[in-house]
């Protein structure tokens, strides 16, 4: 058994809530920037007096519509500037958040609303909305629901006209660092998705650590990021009330805009799961190659690699410095002023990170600092930092957390950031914490330093006939890797031997038919079978063979005829595979790979 731990850089007294930041702020520094929103195609600066006095009106109409302390409203919306504003609100009225993903069934919003008991609900669209019509019927206990593009911000402001400031003030103080302020429900992987109680205490406390501790070289003072991950993911959440509490300027965006947005707020630093990066590195190639510029990509990337790698290792030479301005001239360059050409750091986290792909965009002179944590952990419990930074790992711990290796070798986290408990379900919350440490399920390794590294899931491991254990997860982040290839699910657990399934990325196979002189009619389904295709995967799954034993290694796989998708129940919102479900749906794939 091995622990390490990390002191708190910041006590938060018990009396602490969410709302001391942007209230003490309005205060002291009433100009201040603390957001820009977007309107049109600018961005429009929003000071701390003007965010106070926005949060404060919603939180009145909140009282006057009749929520009490404790009350819990669902917020059901895409990342945007009013998602923020409401969090507030809600908080300032001493109500509880409860986010639902945009992308939820109405089935999914029932679940949530009903499970938490919510008394009121946002809902971004005329399509959120009708969602929630035909499950308001069984949700006797939801009493208000309001549109965000209807108007809900200003409807709700009037009801509230009445409202003294003396009596917002007294409701925004009556909730401490110990009191629920939102329930998270976990993507649900598997089952019914459980809320995650996350204190005042518990966002305060590990915001202000991780700012001022985790991450200080990057919170300085004119530091922005542009955050378009869905603020109903605990990452995602995590930042808002860091910037909030931070001091760091705030933007909202989402996929479809990102890149225009990139350009016109030019972030300091981002945040984003892996995926984002992988897209990033692939779309960047598959433009190279398709310009006919493939030979330069590659050098350009294998130098970015190398030089990277030699940082750790005593500093690049000089013909490696050499090639690397040159290549910064070339290519760096260009994809840094994709990002808006400000952004030297970026926080990635939800799920493993290649080690070639870290390099990669080190070297390129964006330093992707990995962390690790979950919805129960308020996101990190883990990160590299600029100063103490090891690629391959997810860092050492935030201050105020300890992080402990079991004996079978799973993943416990003790501090600041781990949750109060499940909602309204005491047996899952004493299964889950046991003497203060939160089991992850996560299996890890932490070396002498201090740093962290996952190597797969205590609940994937994949016993073989033979009595093999083998994590999935580094073969599937290899594959994952691959310009082609959206997806793929290690299987072989009671078989001879190890399996895949593989989808391809349909964005890449665009540019791929056309390089390759393939019709554009060309479909998924005809294309898993044409040659060059499985000339490709094969040489995906010969590389990802090279990093663990002939005994794990992949024997056969199947490319499918379709990705797996959120819409179709196969990943989580947080882009997370569900095992379970796309076991049972490719049950006849899977088998054909052991029978044929």
């Amino acid at each position: 058994m091995r622990e390490f731990s990390v002191p708190p850089m910041v006590e938060v007294p018990d009396s602490a809530n969410l709302t001391d930041a942007p209230f003490t702020r309005a205060a002291e520094e009433p100009g201040a920037i603390v957001l820009r929103r977007r309107t049109g195609t600018a961005w429009s600066a929003v000071t701390a007096a003007e965010f106070a006095a926005e949060a404060a009106a919603v939180a009145k109409g909140l009282v006057a519509a009749g929520i009490e302390p404790g009350d819990r409203v669902g917020l059901l919306s895409r990342t945007r500037y009013e998602w923020t504003l409401l969090d507030y609100a809600i908080w300032t009225a001493g109500a509880v958040a409860v986010p639902i993903y945009e992308t939820s069934s109405a089935e999914q919003i029932e679940w949530i609303a009903g499970d938490s008991g919510a008394k009121a609900l946002f809902a971004e669209t005329d399509a959120h909305l009708a969602l929630v019509g035909e499950v308001r019927d069984r949700l006797p206990g939801l009493a208000h629901v309001w549109g965000i593009d209807a108007g809900a911000v200003a409807e709700v402001t009037a009801l509230g006209k009445d409202v003294t400031d003396a009596a917002i003030e007294e409701r925004r103080r009556s909730r401490g660092a110990a009191d629920v302020a939102t329930l998270v429900y976990t993507s649900g992987t598997t089952g019914r998705p459980k809320g995650c109680e996350i204190t005042h205490g518990n966002l305060v406390a590990t915001a202000r650590n991780a700012v001022q501790g985790a991450i200080s070289e990057i919170a300085v003072e004119g530091s922005s990021t542009l955050l378009f991950l869905p603020l109903a993911h605990v990452f995602a959440r995590l930042i808002e009330v860091a910037t909030i509490e931070g001091g760091i300027v705030l933007g909202h965006s989402d996929i479809p805009s990102l890149l225009p947005d990139l350009a016109s707020f030019r972030p300091t630093f981002l945040l984003a799961v892996p995926r984002v990066f992988e897209k990033v590195y692939n779309g960047a190639e598959q433009k190279a190659d398709a310009d006919g510029k493939g030979k330069i990509f590659k050098a350009a990337a294998d130098t970015a690699i190398a030089y990277s790698r030699a940082l750790d290792t005593g500093g690049p030479g000089l013909g490696l410095k050499v090639r690397h301005k040159v290549f910064d001239v070339l290519v760096y360059g260009k994809l840094r002023a994709a990002v808006g050409g400000r952004v030297q750091y970026a926080v990635s986290g939800g799920a493993a990170l290649g080690e070639r792909l870290g390099h990669f965009f080190r070297g390129v002179g964006i330093t992707i600092l990995e962390g690790y944590g979950l919805t129960e952990t308020t996101a990190p419990a883990t990160v590299n930092r600029p100063t103490a930074i090891r690629i391959g790992t997810v860092g050492k711990p935030i201050p105020g957390v300890d992080i402990r290796i079991a004996e079978d070798g799973e993943v416990l986290v003790r501090g600041i950031n781990v949750l109060r408990g499940y909602w309204n379900n005491e047996a899952a919350t004493k299964e889950a914490v046991e003497d203060g440490w939160f089991h992850t399920g996560d299996l890890g390794a932490l070396d002498a330093d201090g740093f962290l590294k996952i190597t797969g899931r205590k609940k994937e491991i994949l016993v073989t006939a033979a009595g093999k254990n083998v994590a999935p997860a580094p073969l599937e982040d290899r594959l994952r890797a691959h310009p082609l290839i959206s997806q793929c699910l290690v299987v072989g657990d009671g078989r001879k031997f190890i399996s895949a399934l593989i989808t391809l990325d349909e964005e890449a196979l665009g540019p791929w038919k056309e390089r390759h002189g393939k019709p554009a009619a060309m479909t998924v389904d005809e294309l898993r079978r044409d040659p060059d295709i499985i000339a490709e995967i094969e040489g995906a799954v010969a590389d990802a063979n090279k990093s663990v034993s002939h005994a794990e290694a992949i024997k056969k796989y199947v490319v499918l005829g379709v990705d797996f998708t959120e819409e179709a129940g196969h990943m989580t919102p947080s882009l997370k595979v569900k095992r379970n479900v796309v076991m049972k749906d490719f049950a006849d794939e899977i088998e054909s790979l052991y029978t044929a």
